[in-house]
């Protein structure tokens, strides 16, 4: 049985940092790029260390707590780089292939 979730771990953390590594070769500009590592690769990198963490909790007689502690890092740093990254983007004005918002009523206008 604990064969079966650490195949199903691995497989999916496998194919989420496929995913993430794909769309950050294949998106077409700095902003969409950001997505792939921040959101699928580090649910992928953070599946296969959970699995990394059961197994050898399950082989050794302690809990093994390396994986854990190196997910939850992975995890806080993530967001925390991409957004560091999106305002040094916004700071050199770097532009954006998406269209830029309308403007409705439940924008307010551009003072610029």
């Amino acid at each position: 049985m604990i064969d079966i979730l650490l195949s199903i771990l691995i497989l999916t953390g496998a194919i989420f940092t496929f995913i993430g590594s794909l769309g950050l070769a294949r998106l077409q500009d700095f902003y969409t790029r950001l997505h792939g590592p921040t959101k699928a690769t580090t649910l992928g990198v953070g599946c296969l260390l959970i699995a990394s963490a059961l197994s050898f909790s399950i082989r050794e007689e302690g809990v093994s707590l390396h994986e854990v502690l190196v997910t939850l890092f992975l995890f806080i740093t993530a967001p925390v780089s991409a957004h560091l990254l999106a305002k040094a983007a916004l700071h050199l004005k770097l532009k954006s292939l998406a269209p830029p918002p309308a403007q409705g009523r439940d924008t307010p206008p551009d003072t610029h």
